[in-house]
């Protein structure tokens, strides 16, 4: 086998990163762009010793889950891995990779799983293109009800467009290709909001309008390097926030009064980033018009968040997701929460409402600002929030005040929990651990190490917050079986 040759492959799995997966005379290969029961002629690209990377060049048998693509950027993109995947097979999909990650990592027999939670209202009715502005938010943000076969759409309540130059110098926003930084022209992701588009057509007419120029990474000169939104799906309000190489935007007050004039715009902020980095936000912010922050509400909690807070990128499926924290975090209104990596204080605040008192812990000064702002909002007092790594304050306050746990949330970016965070947890003694996890695997692991230590998985709750790509969240409850081991 060598490159060039054309094979022909049944798609028997797909990877974690959505690739498919089938083999020829022993060999496994790994194919973009297919779905599980395609049989493909495909290009090898890149052959190692025990496996192989080919291209896509036909179908010869479609699978019976493939559905047509409503993107049409998606095989260029990659951000949408599985949406020619019927939704039912994605949810599977889904659930039987969070059920083999338990097992083959997490050492888990017989998973405790419950059935995935999908989306049930996604998809928007789009507004009628042209140049004006919609009427308002409903024109774009209605759903209907999902039917077998539909895929999810219009879902996210963020985006992050890079600006630049297509091959022919025309100014364009959109997305990098995977694993590359060359732009995708796309002004309308059908993840989401329809109202990114007028927001993208005129932060690009005023560039040119005043030759103003797109960041080129390569020899750091250009100014506008990307455009953020934020839409708030319960209250309407919109944010842009335009990431700039410099400390201000040519005649900023145009911009402002034509991006003023689309209903539900709150907040428009330059956000300067002076460094050669792929990170996309710098530190400072300044506020052009309207306010530093939108507003929008999870349940009966309503949270402030500005440019730089991290908030769940799909609000329906969010509620869900914290409706089954709170379940299983089985609170009766006499227990403390620690909640770990708590961010701007959704799960806190979410769960004070049946807690006695709750205390959040997160590493980013700014984040617990946010967090008690939004507690402040809500006239929520029995949460308290503490800047610092969770493995320095869960000890302090244990050992100096005496601060227990009856219940431990913890919800760690994709890497996972530090050992000396698990550590930590162990020593807290808590009935009850509630594990929120962005990547099965790295749960997997992390609940490994906790069951050593006398605790055991008695449920696992996936979700479905990134609809038709591969990625899933995952609620666990642990319970203390024995009192836990300590190395």
């Amino acid at each position: 086998m060598k490159k060039d040759d054309l094979i022909t492959l049944k798609i028997e799995d797909l990877s974690s990163e959505g690739l498919g997966i089938g083999r020829h005379d022993g060999i496994t290969f790994f194919v973009k762009d297919t779905v599980i029961g395609d049989v493909v002629e495909a290009k090898v690209m890149k052959m190692k010793k025990t496996y192989g990377h080919a291209r896509l060049m036909r179908l010869i048998e479609e699978s019976p889950d493939r559905v047509e693509p409503p993107c049409p950027v998606t095989r260029q993109c990659g951000g949408c891995q599985i949406q020619a995947m019927r939704y039912q097979a994605q949810l599977a999909f889904k659930e039987n990779k969070v059920r083999n990650n338990l097992r083959r990592i997490g050492g888990i027999e017989n998973p405790p799983m419950e059935p995935i939670i999908g989306m049930d209202a996604f998809n928007v009715e789009d507004a009628v293109a042209g140049e004006e502005a919609p009427a308002g938010m409903e024109a774009f943000l209605g759903a209907k009800a999902l039917a077998d076969g539909v895929t999810p759409l219009r879902y996210r309540n963020k985006a992050q467009f890079p600006i630049g130059r297509s091959r022919d110098g025309r100014l364009i926003a959109g997305f990098y290709a995977g694993r590359t930084h060359t732009i995708i022209e796309c002004r309308d992701c059908l993840l989401g909001s329809k109202v990114n588009a007028w927001i993208l057509d005129a932060v690009l007419k005023h560039m040119e309008r005043y030759g103003i120029e797109p960041y080129d990474e390569t020899t750091g000169s250009g100014l506008v390097r990307h455009v953020m939104t934020r839409v708030g799906f319960r209250t309407g309000q919109i944010m842009v926030c335009l990431v700039v190489n410099g400390r201000s935007l040519p005649h900023s007050e145009e911009l402002c009064e034509t991006l003023a004039a689309i209903p539900g715009m709150t907040s428009i902020t330059l956000n300067s980033n002076l460094e050669k980095t792929n990170v996309i936000m710098g530190k400072d912010l300044k506020v052009l018009w309207g306010t530093e922050y939108i507003e929008d509400l999870i349940g009966d909690v309503c949270f402030r968040i500005s440019p730089l807070s991290f908030y769940q990128v799909n609000p329906l499926q969010t509620q869900k997701l914290y409706e089954k924290v709170l379940e299983y975090a089985g609170l009766t209104g006499q227990e403390t929460v620690w909640d770990l990596y708590c961010g701007i204080g959704t799960i806190s605040l979410f769960l004070a409402q049946k807690a006695r008192k709750v205390y959040g812990v997160e590493l980013v000064p700014e984040a617990i600002r946010d967090a008690r702002q939004n507690a402040e909002l809500n006239g929520i007092t029995n949460a308290e929030f503490y800047v610092g790594r969770a493995e320095d304050v869960l000890p302090q306050k244990y050992a100096e005040e005496g601060i227990r746990a009856d219940v431990i949330v913890v919800d760690p970016p994709r890497k996972g929990c530090e050992e000396s965070v698990l550590e930590t947890m162990v020593q807290m003694q808590p009935q009850r651990i509630v594990y929120v996890s962005c990547d099965s695997a790295t749960l997997a692991r992390d609940l490994k190490y906790l069951s050593k230590r006398g605790c055991e998985v008695q449920k696992v709750c996936p979700v479905d917050m990134f609809g038709n790509s591969v990625h899933c969240e995952c609620v666990v409850l642990m319970s203390r079986v024995k009192d836990f081991l300590i190395d």
